[in-house]
C-alpha cells in the first residue's frame, strides 16, 4: 500500500476488520516490521486524537517517529507554483517535500481545507504534492476532503457494537458555530457505502455532499424519518460543500438547533448508539445527556483510532 486516502486503498473490508481485531488483541506483536524505520508526521493544522493515536500506533510497531508542526516548527512554506517569493514564506513545498522524504520511510500528513476555493481544496493540492515528490508512502491524517483513519476507526467501532447482521447507520448533519470542512462526513459516507450496513444521510437542503463520496446512499431531508429505527447515529457538522453552487462553498447555510441530537432524537432510534469523531461542541451537536449516556461510543471510537492507524502502517511496512 503506497497511499491511504480512500476505502479502496485498504482492500477487502472484511479482511481489514479481521486484521484490526488481531492487531487490537496483540498490538505489540509486529515490532519487527518497524525496527529502524521512521514515520514522519507533518501537521499543517492542530490535532489531538490523530497526533496521539498515529504516533502511538507507530511506536507499537517499533518505529521511530518525527513530528513536525509546520506552523510552529518550520519555515513558512509556499504551496503555490509560479509565485515570486518576496513575502513571509521562506521555503517552497517543492523543495521541502523531497528533503522530508530523505529522513523517513513513511509520511503521514494533516492539512485541512481552506474553505475558500472548492477547486483548490478538492484537487487536494498540498497532499498530492507529497505523493508526487516525496518518494515515500503517504498516509492521510485528514486532508481537505477525506479523513480515512477516522472512518476506518468508526467502522471498527460499529463492527464491535453491532447487534444485527445489517445495522442501520445514519449520518446526520448537526449545527455548529463555525464553518467546518466535509472531510469527516465524506470519508464516513465512502466507508459506510463499502460496508455491509443500511446507510442513510440526513441534512438540511443545500448541504449535499459530493456524490463521489456519497454514491447511491439515500438522502433524507426529514431528520425524524431518517433516524427512525437507526442502530447507529453519527452526528457531524459540515459547511456547504458547494456541489451545485461553488459560490456557497464553505458557507454556513443553517444554524437550526432542531437538528441537535438530544434524548428525543435518540428515542426515535432502535436504542441506537451515538457516534462523533470529536472534538464536539456540546449543546450544538449533541446534548450532555446523550453524549454521557451508556449508548455513547465517542471514547471507543477515539481508542480505535490507534488500531486503524496501526493496521494501515503495518500494511505499508510490509510492502517496504
Amino acid at each position: 500500500m503506497k497511499t491511504f486516502f480512500h476505502v479502496e486503498d485498504i482492500g477487502d473490508l472484511r479482511l481489514a476488520l479481521e486484521e484490526a481485531k488481531e492487531v487490537k488483541d496483540n498490538r505489540f506483536g509486529y515490532q519487527q516490521l518497524g525496527k529502524n524505520k521512521t514515520l514522519l508526521m507533518i501537521f499543517f493544522n492542530n490535532s489531538l486524537r490523530t497526533r496521539l493515536s498515529t504516533q502511538k500506533a507507530a511506536m507499537n510497531l517499533g518505529m521511530n517517529v518525527i513530528v513536525l508542526d509546520v506552523n510552529a516548527g518550520a519555515w513558512k512554506l509556499e504551496t503555490e507554483r509560479g509565485v515570486i517569493m518576496n513575502g513571509d514564506k521562506s521555503e517552497h513545498l517543492l523543495e521541502a517535500i523531497p528533503v522530508m522524504g530523505c529522513y523517513c520511510d513513511i509520511i503521514a500528513i494533516r492539512s485541512f481545507a481552506g474553505l475558500k476555493n472548492r477547486d483548490y481544496d478538492y484537487a487536494e493540492t498540498i497532499v498530492n504534492q507529497f505523493v508526487e515528490y516525496s518518494g515515500k508512502p503517504v498516509v492521510a491524517m485528514e486532508t481537505a476532503t477525506v479523513h480515512p483513519l477516522q472512518a476506518f476507526a468508526d467502522l471498527i467501532t460499529i463492527e464491535e457494537h453491532r447487534q444485527t447482521e445489517r445495522p442501520k447507520v445514519v449520518l446526520t448533519w448537526a449545527p455548529h458555530c463555525r464553518a467546518l470542512p466535509q472531510a469527516v462526513p465524506n470519508s464516513f459516507a465512502e466507508w459506510m457505502n463499502a460496508a455491509d450496513v443500511d446507510f442513510v444521510i440526513t441534512h438540511p437542503k443545500g448541504y449535499e455532499l459530493d456524490p463521489k463520496f456519497t454514491g447511491k446512499a439515500p438522502i433524507e431531508y426529514d431528520q425524524h424519518k431518517a433516524l427512525r429505527g437507526a442502530d447507529f447515529v453519527y452526528a457531524k457538522n459540515w459547511s456547504c460543500p458547494g456541489v451545485s453552487d461553488k459560490q456557497q462553498y464553505g458557507q454556513i447555510l443553517s444554524e437550526d438547533r432542531a437538528w441537535t441530537i438530544d434524548r428525543e432524537h435518540m428515542s426515535w432510534t432502535n436504542q441506537g448508539y451515538f457516534m462523533h469523531c470529536l472534538p464536539v461542541r456540546r449543546g450544538l451537536i449533541v446534548s450532555d445527556e446523550v453524549i454521557e449516556s451508556d449508548h455513547s461510543l465517542i471514547i471507543p471510537e477515539a481508542a480505535n483510532r490507534e488500531i486503524s492507524a496501526e493496521v494501515v502502517l503495518k500494511r505499508m511496512l510490509e510492502t517496504l
